[in-house]
C-alpha cells in the first residue's frame, strides 16, 4: 500500500513538474510573440496578417490592433508636420521679396519731410514689417530644427568665445537704451554646444532682456556644476510673475504685461528647442519689479571636471 502511495506522490510530482514546465515555455513563447510584434511595431513593419490570432491570447490580439493603430496615429502625424513645414517654407519663400520691399519703402519714407502723423505711420510700417520677417525665419528655424533639416553639432569649445561675440553683437543696443551692459570673466571654463546656434539661443535671451530692463543692468555670467556649465544673464528688469514663469517658453507666450511691446513670443521656444538638441536645459529665477536671471545650461566639457 505504502509503494503505491509513494509511486502516485511521485507521479504527482512529475506531473506538477511538467505542467509548471510546459507553462513557463508556453509563456516565453507567448512573450516572444509580443516582443516580436513590438520590434515590427519600432521598425514600422508591423503587419496583422502575420499573426495567427486564433492561438494568441486576447491580451495579444488586443495588442496587436493598439500598436497598429499607434502605428497609423504615428504615420498621420509625421504627414501633417511636413505639410506644416512645407507650407512655413512656401510662406518665407513668397513673402520674402515684399516684406524686403516694404522695410525699404518705409525707410525710404522716414527720409523724407512728411507730417508727424505720417512719419508715425511709416515708423509703425517699418516696425510691423521687421517683426514678421522675424517672425517667419524663427519659425523656418524652428521647423527645420524639429524636422532634423538642420542640425546642431556640439563640440568642445571656450565659453570665453561665446561671450565674447553676444557682448560684441548687443553692446549697441543696450547702450541704446542706456543700460550697462556686463560680461563676467568665465576664464578657461568649456562647454559642449554648437556656437552658432547657442549664439541665437542665448542672444534671445540677452534680447529679451535688454528690451524690458528700462534701466539699470544686464550681466552675462558663467557657473561651472559637475556636469553642466550655466550660462546666465541676469537683468534689472521688470521681472515676470511666477505664475508665468512656466509659460515664457511656450510657443508663441506673451504676458498681458508687455503686450505692447516689440517681439511676437517665439524667441524663448526656439532658445529652449536649440539648447535641448544640445543635451541641456533652461531655468528661470525672477521677482516682479526686481529683475529676471535666466540660466541656460550646457553639457560641460570634460576638462572642466579636473578643476571642480
Amino acid at each position: 500500500m505504502d509503494n503505491w502511495l509513494y509511486l502516485l506522490a511521485a507521479g504527482c510530482i512529475l506531473a506538477s513538474v511538467f505542467a509548471v514546465l510546459r507553462s513557463r515555455r508556453q509563456i516565453k513563447s507567448t512573450m516572444e510573440r509580443l516582443e516580436a510584434m513590438v520590434d515590427a511595431a519600432m521598425k514600422g513593419s508591423l503587419n496583422e496578417i502575420s499573426y495567427d490570432e486564433t492561438r494568441l491570447s486576447r491580451l495579444e490580439s488586443m495588442l496587436s490592433h493598439y500598436l497598429a493603430a499607434n502605428e497609423m496615429s504615428a504615420k498621420n502625424l509625421a504627414a501633417e508636420k511636413d505639410k506644416i513645414n512645407t507650407l512655413i517654407s512656401d510662406i518665407s519663400h513668397q513673402t520674402k521679396t515684399p516684406i524686403s520691399n516694404l522695410l525699404l519703402y518705409s525707410e525710404l519714407l522716414k527720409e523724407e519731410t512728411l507730417p508727424e502723423e505720417a512719419m508715425k505711420s511709416a515708423a509703425l510700417i517699418h516696425t510691423q514689417a521687421e517683426k514678421l520677417r522675424f517672425l517667419i525665419t524663427s519659425l523656418v528655424k524652428l521647423s527645420r530644427l524639429e524636422t532634423g533639416i538642420i542640425t546642431v553639432n556640439p563640440t568642445e569649445g571656450m565659453l570665453a568665445d561665446l561671450l565674447h561675440a553676444l557682448y560684441e553683437q548687443y553692446k549697441p543696443a543696450a547702450e541704446e537704451k542706456g543700460l550697462k551692459l556686463t560680461v563676467c570673466d568665465s576664464g578657461k571654463l568649456r562647454g559642449v554646444f554648437d556656437k552658432k546656434w547657442t549664439l541665437e539661443a542665448v542672444g534671445n535671451v540677452v534680447d529679451n532682456a535688454i528690451k524690458y530692463t528700462d534701466e539699470g543692468s544686464v550681466t552675462i555670467s558663467v557657473n561651472a556644476y559637475e556636469l553642466f556649465v550655466a550660462v546666465t544673464v541676469s537683468d534689472t528688469g521688470r521681472g515676470i510673475r511666477e505664475s508665468e514663469q512656466g509659460a515664457v517658453f511656450g510657443r508663441f507666450y506673451r504676458s498681458a504685461d508687455v503686450s505692447g511691446e516689440k517681439g511676437v513670443g517665439i524667441g524663448l521656444f526656439l532658445s529652449r528647442s536649440i539648447v535641448q538638441a544640445e543635451g541641456g536645459y533652461m531655468k528661470l529665477r525672477s521677482e516682479p519689479g526686481k529683475g529676471t536671471a535666466m540660466s541656460v545650461y550646457l553639457p560641460a566639457a570634460s576638462k572642466n571636471l579636473s578643476n571642480l
